[in-house]
């Protein structure tokens, strides 16, 4: 149905509005309802456009044609890139096509079984527990830096193999690369410079487990064959880099947005912590309310059309999952944050070959600290502003101070 109200003004690519204001939920509402696949312009010397699919139906048949809206083409960001770029973004997980996307997803997802992951749970409540017990006596802090970083780094680092005190250079190179339009991340490196850091990192790794091999994911990696051909230097050197980045940067701006929802939604917050058993829903409602990933970029491989919008091979389009997560078409009353909300088909992992391989994982981190940050904070709340990532991108928040009633902890010994 044509949405009579008149078209707000909107730019999806502008990082700076993001950054002040999250992302443009009214300028989605608007182009679900008038304009669902829009042409929308890039700024000048950057590129030729962009169709913005923002419905989910649209979304679920591109994300379900790898064939014809390729990964490969182009890569996964709205940016143009060529050369030996574009060579090293194609050797990526996330940007290959089928068939070899599905060869070297099996690979990989070997350490990420739902046996494997649900084994980890002892283990995650530990970590988690450490976490927020290091800050429980103070009474306050950055949620962000001090809790939201520190899960998943650890988390994913200690999947990888990364010693404990090598996490903070990860965070880091993650921020750089994830963060490239955000001033505050850059300083004196750039995304390229932070690739060649963590891949000079991966390499220094495997090396130590072939002479030490061990039961992480580098050392399967290193010792897993594709086709009975081992992976090559940079196809480690892009897996490494694409687990170390997405394996923490996204569930760090989960956990941040979520429990701003939950502040926002003070109704919603005393409903969890009066009926607990409504977190594994109240997680699966943070994902679809926060959505951290705002878009992937496909590449049009062949003449088609979209929504009965015809598209040209080598056009390029943008499929919004934050749009496509309040579409009134698949979710009932949307713009409301209803941890109970069921059934929730959110598009927030994906959809299609490329649904990601950390879902299972991130469901569990989210529930596990979640459920040990209510038991052991119970009064936190919100002691100032919080700060939003400057991204297009990532639907990100650099900074949330939080206080609470200080608490003693037992100390024991750390999560191994």
């Amino acid at each position: 149905m044509t949405d009579p109200t008149p078209r707000p003004d909107f730019d999806l690519y502008d990082a700076k509005r993001y950054e002040q204001s999250g992302p443009p939920y009214e300028a989605f509402r608007w182009l679900r309802a008038n304009a669902p696949v829009f042409r929308h312009p890039e700024p000048e010397g950057k590129g030729p456009g962009f169709w913005a699919i923002t419905r989910y139906a649209d979304i679920v048949h591109c994300s379900t044609h790898p064939l014809i809206f390729s990964s490969w083409m182009g890569g996964t960001n709205i940016e143009d890139y060529s050369g030996d770029d574009l060579n090293a973004m194609r050797a990526m997980l996330a940007n290959m096509d089928p068939p070899a996307h599905s060869r070297y997803r099996r690979l990989v997802s070997t350490g990420f079984t739902p046996r494997m992951i649900a084994a980890t749970e002892p283990h995650l409540r530990t970590l988690a527990r450490d976490i927020i017990g290091a800050v429980a006596e103070r009474g306050e802090c950055d949620f962000v830096t001090s809790l939201a970083v520190e899960f998943p780094l650890q988390t994913i680092t200690q999947f990888l193999g990364v010693p404990l005190e090598d996490r903070i250079k990860i965070f880091d190179w993650s921020n750089t690369l994830i963060a490239w339009d955000d001033p505050e991340y850059q300083g004196e490196s750039d995304p390229r410079t932070a690739a060649m850091q963590i891949w000079g990192y991966a390499m220094g790794l495997a090396e130590q487990r072939r002479a030490n091999p061990g039961d992480d994911l580098v050392s399967v990696l290193i010792n897993s064959k594709v086709d009975g051909e081992a992976l090559g230097e940079m196809q480690f050197e892009l897996f490494f880099l694409l687990l170390s980045v997405a394996g923490n940067e996204t569930t760090r701006n989960l956990l941040s947005g979520g429990l701003l929802a939950l502040f926002e939604n003070p109704d919603q917050l005393a409903r969890l912590k009066a009926d607990p058993s409504l977190m594994p829903s109240a997680v699966d409602e943070m994902l679809r309310w926060v959505t951290p990933v705002n878009y992937f970029r496909r590449t049009v491989s062949q003449d088609t059309e979209v929504g009965g919008q015809a598209m040209k091979e080598g056009d390029k389009i943008a499929m919004y999952y934050t749009s496509a997560n309040r579409d009134t078409s698949v979710f009932t009353d949307p713009d409301r944050f209803d941890i109970g909300r069921t059934p929730n088909e959110h598009l927030t992992f994906g959809v299609g070959e490329h649904f990601c391989l950390g879902a299972s994982l991130a469901r569990l981190e989210i529930r596990i600290f979640f459920e040990e940050l209510f038991q052991m904070l119970p009064d936190i709340q919100l002691a100032g502003p919080a700060r939003r990532l400057r991204s297009n991108f990532i639907n990100g928040i650099k900074s949330m101070p939080v206080k609470f009633t200080p608490a003693k902890v037992a100390s024991r010994p750390k999560a191994a």
